[in-house]
């Protein structure tokens, strides 16, 4: 599974304002965990940044970590939310994996990341 550790921060040079930060990695590679078969997928990060802002190597060197690991798209979105969630402590963060067709159906999936005090049950 791709350690979350991967990920570096450096800090928000405007953190006075709401600026919307859109990074999209069009290369996201990993495997079904059924069949072993690679699965693709553009995954989109969208974020207000607090205090941190990632850092773009690291993201790519994260994102590669999946490659060779067996996880369900679901799965692997809600991972990349909550790890991003937990390095940045964004003021609002969303994760949109767009997977590539497989049988015929493509999916979307998306996620949104709240602080811990505003998630709801």
């Amino acid at each position: 599974m791709a350690d979350p550790k991967i990920l570096e921060t450096f800090p928000n040079p405007a953190p006075q304002r709401d600026y919307l930060i859109e990074h999209t990695h069009h290369e996201f590679t990993s495997m079904c965990p059924i069949t072993g078969h690679p699965d693709f997928a553009a995954i989109t990060v969208r974020y207000v940044a607090d205090r941190m802002c990632v850092e773009l190597k690291s993201l790519k060197l994260y994102f590669h970590a999946y490659r060779n690991q067996g996880i369900f798209f679901e799965a692997a979105t809600n991972k990349i939310c909550d790890d991003l969630g937990a390095a940045l402590a964004p003021r609002s963060l969303a994760i949109i994996a767009d997977w590539k067709g497989r049988g015929g159906i493509t999916s979307r999936i998306t996620c949104e990341w709240r602080p811990a005090k505003a998630r709801r049950r």
